[in-house]
């Protein structure tokens, strides 16, 4: 399951259990509605209550990252999944984005808007 907030260049998405390719593809939605409107996004990801995901949203995740390589500014990952942090470090070698991982989603969303500012 996933929930998406989206305030003005910013989409904060949280997931729930299992991330299936509909959650994803409901993500690539917004993001691209954000980005034909907001230009460039930053992206707060909070995979803490995520328990796993299907092989078809790590390949969908793979194009979409690839096909909108220079529309992320900012991508905040909180979990505390060693694995996941892995994975956030891969995905920087297919966007051109800033890509953190954190442990507390109120030091991600810092990060973001102090980037925002600036």
């Amino acid at each position: 399951m996933i929930a998406i907030k989206s305030e003005g260049n910013l989409i904060s998405v949280s997931v729930m259990g299992e991330f299936t390719l509909a959650d994803y593809k409901e993500f690539e939605q917004e993001v691209e509605h954000d980005i034909q409107f907001q230009g460039g996004v930053n992206l707060l990801l909070d995979l803490r209550d995520m328990v796993r995901y299907t092989l078809d949203v790590a390949w969908e995740e793979m194009k979409f990252s690839r096909q909108h390589r220079y529309d992320f500014r900012k991508v905040a990952v909180v979990t505390g999944d060693e694995w996941m942090v892995w994975i956030a470090w891969l995905n920087r070698l297919f966007v051109d984005a800033e890509v953190q991982v954190f442990d507390e989603p109120g030091i991600a969303l810092e990060w973001i808007e102090a980037e925002t500012v600036a």
